[in-house]
């Protein structure tokens, strides 16, 4: 019988989308080659993805340069609310600012998001049962923030305020008897300058990185 061994999740955020429901520009296929050929030496055991048109392409880009490797389509690697705080958990100088950024969340994204969360922590994290174990989710910057959230054990609300860019490339490790571990966090060493933050305002941007 094979040991509990360790699981590494490499989480992607999609390539860059020319709307919330369309698929990639340009730009965002160009991210989503470049993050295949980073991953293409990766032992992947399977790619996740997300329903929407944005991550279904960009696994598939990603796909390509990993042929031999499954593409997934799951609704736990959609995008949604993970958790909605309220105003007491949140802390008072930033209280407005964070809930104002959700404003345009539609009550369908909130309403699932706590169970696609649950399914997607059952689904992707903690050691895998049949030896050491790669797996790749397409997704958005919703369920990224909140998988390292819940990697620190975090408060809850916390998944708020975590900068995800388009193709940018983060991996927890879920080792047998220890906690998590955050291995990379949003590397964007694959992309030029110029896909690198795409998406955000340019006060936003780090271009140290």
């Amino acid at each position: 019988m094979t040991e509990a061994a360790t699981r590494y999740l490499y989480l992607a955020r999609h390539g860059e989308a020319a709307s919330e429901e369309s698929g990639l520009t340009p730009g965002g296929r160009r991210q989503a080659g470049l993050l295949g050929e980073r991953l293409r030496a990766v032992p992947l055991a399977a790619i996740h993805h997300g329903p929407l048109p944005r991550a279904e392409q960009t696994a598939r880009l990603i796909g390509e340069r990993c042929p031999e490797v499954p593409l997934h389509r799951s609704e736990a690697a959609g995008d949604y609310i993970p958790y909605l705080p309220e105003r007491a958990e949140l802390p008072p100088e930033s209280a407005d600012t964070l809930l104002s950024f959700l404003t345009g969340a539609t009550e369908e994204e909130i309403r699932r998001g706590p169970e696609l969360a649950r399914r997607a922590m059952e689904s992707f994290t903690g050691p895998a049962a049949d030896g050491e174990r790669h797996e790749l989710v397409v997704t958005h910057a919703f369920l990224v923030a909140w998988l390292v959230r819940a990697a620190f054990d975090a408060p809850a609300w916390r998944w708020m305020g975590l900068r995800v860019a388009n193709a940018a490339l983060t991996v927890l490790a879920y080792p047998p008897g220890r906690p998590p571990s955050v291995v990379l966090l949003n590397d964007m060493r694959h992309l030029p300058a110029e896909l690198r933050w795409t998406g955000f305002p340019p006060d936003r941007h780090d271009h140290r990185i």
